[in-house]
């Protein structure tokens, strides 16, 4: 019997382990397999010329490059703002924790229709704008708006998501260390940088891996708002791949793309855990 129970853990998670093998790893190794197996020969020329002859490719790594430095930073903070503001023991602050919760809890799609509809030409946004004075917005159809107006849906459907990460980092700091640190003259922002932020540097780190893939992957928005534009501003790279394979009928290059995005995501990655490798051996020094 203890024999048999050895095996109970492996068990439990092949089913899982099952699902991530279809549905992940192979669909990933195919679209490699694919990128550079065309027409019956291994070649890298679908590379090739993305690189040197693909303006759109271009542009759409230029807009993807830029939505993920705006989006990741700001969703952290905000998502941090919220951990520490529900963290606080208040009458009714589970309300608050529901509240913030709500955006993720609706479908991504509807998400989407609901700020295509605020930030429309005659939305909510800009009939407040006009009764205001002021002058109405072209917001999705702006090609210098639409990019921020993805990134504030974005902001708003996920901040809450993360916070409950951050709020569990929280939740395992002894308050103790807190009621210490008061009682050596510590205010909160010193609290923030020298308590908070260093004793959970293994959630934040989980937290900007998890984050920085699901951006670099940010697709409802541009499929169902803006179609990639206008003027191909909101075209990221998984648009763009999606794109080529079923609208253009171009599977080599999508899968190319894919490939380079799949680079972009273990690149950064990497840097993220060693820049927090970095900092742990600092500390242990010091």
């Amino acid at each position: 019997m203890l024999h048999v129970r050895k095996y109970v853990p492996y068990l439990m998670i092949s089913f899982a382990c099952l699902l991530l093998l279809v549905f992940r790893i192979v669909p990933l190794c195919a679209s490699i397999f694919d990128s550079v197996y065309v027409e019956g020969h291994f070649t890298f020329q679908t590379f090739e010329k993305l690189f040197t002859s693909d303006s759109i490719f271009w542009k759409s790594l230029w807009v993807t490059l830029k939505l993920n430095l705006i989006i990741i930073p700001l969703q952290l903070v905000v998502s941090l703002a919220l951990a520490l503001l529900v963290n606080q023991n208040l009458r009714g602050v589970g309300v608050f924790r529901t509240l913030y919760m709500t955006p993720f809890a609706i479908s991504s799609v509807v998400n989407c229709l609901i700020w295509s509809l605020l930030l429309s030409k005659n939305g909510v946004v800009n009939s407040l704008l006009t009764a205001s004075g002021l002058p109405a917005q072209g917001f999705w159809s702006d090609q210098h708006q639409a990019l921020w107006c993805i990134v504030a849906e974005a902001t708003w459907a996920s901040a809450g998501y993360w916070m409950v990460f951050f709020l569990s980092g929280l939740k395992g700091i002894d308050e103790t260390i807190y009621e210490s640190a008061a009682l050596d003259g510590c205010g909160r922002i010193r609290r923030l940088w020298s308590i908070t932020l260093p004793l959970m540097k293994r959630t934040v780190l989980f937290i900007m891996v998890a984050n920085t893939t699901s951006n670099l992957l940010l697709f409802n928005p541009m499929k169902i708002i803006t179609n990639g534009g206008p003027m191909g501003s909101t075209n990221t790279l998984m648009y763009e791949a999606y794109k080529s394979a079923f609208q253009f009928s171009k599977p080599a290059r999508s899968s190319a793309i894919v490939t380079v995005l799949l680079v972009m995501i273990a690149l950064v990655c990497a840097l993220q855990f060693y820049l927090m490798r970095e900092k742990d051996e600092e500390g242990s020094v010091h």
